[in-house]
């Protein structure tokens, strides 16, 4: 019996392997066609955007945008591989064998598990690596836009000279590197006296240095200015630490980054949040395996297995609005990024294991 399990096992973890992989390849191309078409549309105004450079960046942001799709790669090719077993009765046989669903669901959790560990090591750092390259590129070829829908990240330093509030579209180099950069200075009475818009901003020794600047004033007609500089008493060491995202900081350095951060006093809850939504990953790809198993043991016949793939995709969806809607509330300090991250892992365990031990087990 036991040389009966082994031989399944290996099998059903081939099986499930080259689905993953097949589905992966098939998705990676799609991530690939709609963010260059994305990217174009965004950047193709750009006098230095060239098809070349905008097939580069899309490239270099793949590995970010697989990271985040995984756990759904991960659930449709599980009720894939479920539903061919299924259809071609080895589901059927095994289970006239004596073998349990625990038993052969083992090697397609053992496989996320191995795919997890792989997401948040190998993986991570080439997102990393590759993402910061692909911002890199964007500043240094002034390709940011300033229609794009994200918002960017604010920062304020005080000065002798008064406040100074700042932003851009796009940051390298640990945020010493900006593009469409805006700079909004404060009076002594906390009112706007003037704003710059620069194409590009580099912190020099005690001064932020702009290129390509749009100066506005009240009451004043636009000045366009080819340099101008904005004193600052901030450290490159702090600016990376408010203006680097954390999807371009590798796994193992996220714990340093999130002592670092709390060294200067500022939050670092976007670091904390990243490493535990790395941390949990496995386990969120081993609960991935119960949720498809809940829609595709069941045997079905053809053209039933429809409703078991929208099932599963339903589940999944409901699980990430949830995980979204947990992860608003841990960056707003409503929850600890701990609870958050872990927290729809549990739940999607929880669920699965019921409805598997009701089916299974009565």
């Amino acid at each position: 019996m036991s040389f009966l399990v082994q031989t399944l096992s290996r099998y059903f973890f081939r099986r499930y392997i080259v689905t993953f992989t097949s589905y992966c390849l098939a998705i990676l191309f799609l991530i690939f066609l709609v963010d260059f078409n994305e990217s174009g549309r965004r950047m193709s105004m750009a006098t230095d955007y060239t098809i070349s450079i905008g097939l580069l960046i899309s490239l270099l942001r793949v590995p970010t945008v697989l990271q985040a799709l995984i756990p759904f790669v991960v659930l449709i090719a599980s009720i894939a591989t479920l539903l061919q077993l299924n259809r071609k009765y080895e589901l059927v046989v095994t289970r006239a064998a004596g073998v349990s669903a625990w038993q052969f669901l083992a090697p397609l959790i053992l496989a996320n598990l191995l795919i997890g560990t792989f997401s948040i090591t190998a993986l991570n750092t080439l997102a990393a690596k590759a993402l910061q390259k692909a911002e890199d590129i964007v500043v240094e070829r002034n390709l940011g836009s300033r229609n794009s829908n994200s918002a960017p990240p604010w920062l304020r330093q005080r000065t002798a000279d008064g406040d100074t509030v700042l932003g851009a579209r796009a940051t390298s180099d640990g945020g010493t590197k900006l593009s469409d950069a805006t700079f909004f200075l404060f009076d002594g009475e906390q009112r706007i006296r003037e704003r710059l818009e620069a194409d590009n901003a580099v912190l020099g020794d005690g001064v932020w240095e702009l290129t390509g600047v749009k100066r506005i004033r009240r009451s004043e007609p636009v000045e366009l200015l080819e340099t101008a500089t904005v004193p600052t008493n901030l450290k490159a060491e702090f600016v990376g630490e408010s203006l680097t995202s954390a999807e371009t900081v590798p796994f193992f350095e996220l714990s340093g980054k999130i002592a670092t951060a709390k060294s200067f006093g500022l939050p670092a809850t976007s670091y904390e949040m990243q490493f535990h939504r790395l941390v949990a990953q496995p386990a969120l790809l081993a609960a991935m395996t119960l949720i498809a198993a809940m829609v595709s043991l069941k045997f079905v016949r053809f053209g039933q297995s429809l409703t078991a793939i929208l099932g599963g995709i339903l589940a999944g969806f409901v699980l990430y609005v949830v995980s979204e809607l947990i992860q608003a509330f841990a960056n707003a300090g409503t929850i600890p990024p701990v609870v958050a991250a872990w927290l729809p892992v549990l739940v999607a365990s929880a669920l699965g294991t019921t409805v598997l031990l009701h089916k299974e087990d009565g």
